[in-house]
């Protein structure tokens, strides 16, 4: 039997989020034993904005935009890149990279809470029901006693709670904010600004910044 292409691209976007995604925070875990955390971040968001930028450049995509959307794109890159995820690279200083990737898994159930308390969105009996679940799921996985007992790990869970309510809110503010269409400008100005917040925040924390050199 034939496998459809909508199929195939579930597959692999499903992987992308598993594999791809779900492996940053091995990365970002290791790269933070070394590296100073607001720094890693603002240097990795940066870079990959400017390569957004050259690939966008090479296939010819006007990179112009609006003041809405480059404040739009400032407020979405500050809720999912410098709030979002500088404070998840913070975490990975005392909670395992693959607890924070699974505890971060929720994020679905915390959106749907937040669009029904916000903004009194509808949640049908079966999202309630995996929002029960899921939260018991939670519940099991952060009241571990080996877990809360570690030291420093329940500042991590607090840390990436709260990474996932500033994505949350991430996700919601893009679904009806004004932004540029192409996704290749829409990422680089997100990944830009927010890497630039990141920047700001390590200066302001004198955070020692080291050459590639010096890894």
């Amino acid at each position: 039997m034939s496998v459809s292409r909508k199929t195939v691209l579930i597959i692999l976007a499903f992987f992308a989020i598993y594999v791809i995604w779900g492996s940053t925070y091995l990365l970002n875990k290791i790269a933070v034993l070394q590296l100073q955390p607001f720094f890693l971040s603002a240097l990795r968001f940066i870079v990959a904005g400017i390569i957004i930028f050259i690939i966008a450049k090479s296939l010819r995509v006007d990179l112009s935009i609006t003041k809405k959307q480059l404040a739009n794109s400032i407020i979405s890159g500050f809720l999912f890149l410098t709030l979002g995820n500088g404070l998840a690279v913070v975490a990975l200083q005392y909670i395992d990279s693959s607890f924070a990737a699974l505890e971060i898994s929720a994020q679905p159930l915390v959106v749907l809470v937040m669009m029904r308390v916000l903004f009194g969105k509808r949640i049908t009996a079966m999202s309630y029901i995996g929002v029960v679940l899921g939260f018991i799921g939670i519940f099991l996985l952060v009241s571990q006693k080996e877990i809360i007992t570690k030291d420093g790990q329940v500042l991590g869970m607090i840390l990436i709670f709260t990474c996932m309510l500033s994505w949350a809110y991430g996700s919601i503010f893009v679904g009806k904010a004004d932004l540029p269409s192409n996704i290749f400008v829409n990422a680089g100005y997100q990944m830009l600004t927010g890497g630039i917040m990141l920047a700001i925040i390590s200066l302001i924390l004198n955070e020692s910044w080291l050459l590639p050199n010096m890894w």
